[in-house]
Parts: C-alpha cells; structure tokens; sequence
C-alpha cells in the first residue's frame, strides 16, 4: 500500500463526514501520524482497513466533542456546471436520493465507489462477509434508482 496514494482518499472522506476542508485536512493528518505511530497496522492486509478505521474514530472524536452541524454549501461549483439541464437536474435527483440513505449507506457508497476502497476491506471495516458488502450495496443502489424514478418496475 503505497501512503501517498491514500492521503487524498482519507482526505476524501473526512471532508464526506465534516464538510469542512481545514478540520478535514487536520484529521487526515493527524490519522496518518496515529497510523505511522502504531506499530498495530504492520499486516499488510489491514494497513487500509486501519486506516480507514483511525480517520472515523477521529470524525467521531471531532462530532463529541464539538456539536456542529455542517452542511454542503450550496454554491460550490458542481462539476460540469455547463453540461445540459437535463444532466444538472439528473444531479439535483441524485443528491435528494442520497440524503435519504442512512448515514452508513452514504458511507458505505463514499468508500466504495468515490474513494475506490476494495470489497475486503470495507468488509472488515463493516464487520461483514464480502458477499454482505455486494449485497448491502446492490440494495443501497436500488433504493437510489427507485427514488430517481429510473427503476419503474419495482414501484
């Protein structure tokens, strides 16, 4: 596991938890000191998992002991802004399907699928077999197609 290539991805999903960019470049580097610290990450297979394992305790530790609510800002530029409005409105359903997932299935698609963390892994994040990580997500994005409306059958 090559260290460089994980700090945007830790990075990534701090800044998915806080909404804040310097509090999300603060814990990333502060979990990656903790992980160069520890001497518990030497498996070669778990070095991701703890990682990943250490920036959540260190976004939980931020939300105890400070009670803030961060919300996206709305005018942040939204990655091709000049695509047509039917892509534009497409993103605007997207966004409205997603915050009515859980926190856990906004998480659990953040690492999948933005941040590229592989199946074993999130399984020992998660706790669960593999098979319950292709499952867990096959459900996640149903629910998020039958909300766009894209999955008519299933209505």
């Amino acid at each position: 596991m090559n260290l460089e290539d994980q700090y945007d991805r830790i990075y990534r999903y701090l800044y998915f938890h806080l909404h804040d960019r310097h509090e999300a470049e603060d814990l990333t580097q502060e979990a990656f000191l903790r992980f160069l610290r520890s001497r518990t990450y030497q498996d070669e297979n778990r070095q991701l998992r703890y990682l990943y394992t250490i920036a959540r305790n260190l976004c939980n530790q931020y939300y105890r002991d400070r009670v803030i609510t961060c919300s996206l800002e709305e005018n942040e530029a939204i990655p091709g802004e000049n695509d047509p409005e039917h892509v534009l409105l497409q993103r605007i359903s997207l966004r409205k399907a997603l915050e009515k997932l859980l926190p856990d299935e906004r998480e659990m698609l953040f690492l999948r699928y933005v941040n590229d963390v592989p199946v074993p892994v999130l399984s020992g994040l998660y706790k669960i077999s593999r098979f319950a990580v292709y499952r867990k997500l096959r459900r996640i994005l149903k629910k998020i197609r039958i909300e766009m409306g894209e999955d008519q059958d299933e209505q």
